[in-house]
């Protein structure tokens, strides 16, 4: 039976650009996820395999990280427009672009010396700390025998990252190191905590849940603001640590940290100086760090597995 060709595309998905403008101190993100479908006269390349009309799709992912460059990011949908113009009009056998831009919104966080002054009228956030727009999800996990409580609280999906004041150097490297010692990186991370409360019987005044949780969010996101970071081990236990040191309800936070890698992308090869604006965020493979903060003299009780939560 005789077939023809119907409709048909090809591009690039999921292209993971994240764009950083540096005004001097203060930062500014655009969070991208890109895909590019182009259409025009590809018969042939379906019939017999030539791909004489054909542009890789590297190329497409290429030109995605370049217009960051060049033309910014001021709106996704301007941003569209860049990239689709110019594939219709730098190839003559591609007709038709189509771009798809989810954006991802972040907000500043605000910094502790923000909580401290607004008392006076003053306004501060952190220049160059981000949480993600959408907001976390809240748990708990309350157990009871008939005489004692354990109640468990905690968050996951609370992302944030900051753009500057983070460093990753000095490690081991041995036949199999590839990784680059970097002193300017992207720090970001998707916390996903739990912390256990000392109140433990009905004779104890209860703690105010809401504002415990509500405290527990500002003190891990001031710290990891205001942390400047040569790990994120280091910024794990700063974040730990201020829960513990502020909040006397708490007794042990237990943290499991994925290292979300943020990697320059390589310009040179189109003549663009990268001058840590662009970047690839990959979703994997990543690190993933876990360790328990506690009171001095608690013992921990917290479960190592933290999926069941």
């Amino acid at each position: 039976m005789p077939t023809i060709l119907g409709q048909n595309q090809y591009g690039k998905a999921g292209i993971r650009v994240v764009r950083i403008v540096r005004d001097g101190a203060t930062h500014h993100i655009k969070d991208l996820n890109v895909s590019v479908s182009l259409s025009g006269d590809l018969d042939e390349v379906h019939y017999s395999g030539s791909n004489a009309n054909v542009l890789p799709t590297d190329t497409t992912k290429n030109t995605v990280f370049a217009f960051a460059k060049e033309h910014g990011v001021d709106s996704a949908e301007q941003f569209g427009i860049h990239l689709a113009r110019h594939f219709v009009t730098s190839q003559p056998a591609i007709h038709r672009a189509r771009i798809r831009i989810e954006e991802y919104a972040w907000e500043r966080i605000e910094s502790s010396a923000a909580t401290d002054s607004r008392r006076s009228g003053a306004a501060a956030t952190a220049k160059h700390s981000f949480v993600r727009k959408g907001g976390e999800t809240r748990l708990s996990q309350v157990s009871h025998d008939g005489e004692r409580w354990q109640v468990i609280s905690g968050l996951k999906d609370l992302t944030v990252l900051n753009s500057t004041d983070s460093e990753f150097w000095g490690y081991v490297k041995d036949g199999y190191t590839t990784l680059k010692e970097a002193y300017d990186r992207i720090l970001a991370t998707d916390v996903r905590a739990r912390w256990r409360f000392n109140w433990t019987d009905d004779e104890q005044p209860a703690p105010d849940w809401e504002r415990s949780y509500e405290q527990v969010r500002t003190h891990l996101l001031h710290a990891f603001a205001e942390t400047y970071s040569l790990s994120l081990q280091q910024t794990l236990y700063q974040m730990g640590s201020r829960v513990i040191d502020g909040r006397s309800e708490i007794d042990e936070i237990r943290f499991s940290l994925p290292n979300n890698h943020h990697f320059l992308v390589d310009l040179e090869p189109f003549g663009l100086k990268n001058d840590n604006e662009v970047y690839f965020a990959a979703d994997r493979p990543y690190g993933l760090i876990e360790a328990t903060v506690l009171r001095d003299g608690a013992q921990p009780e917290i479960p190592v597995d933290l999926t069941n939560l």
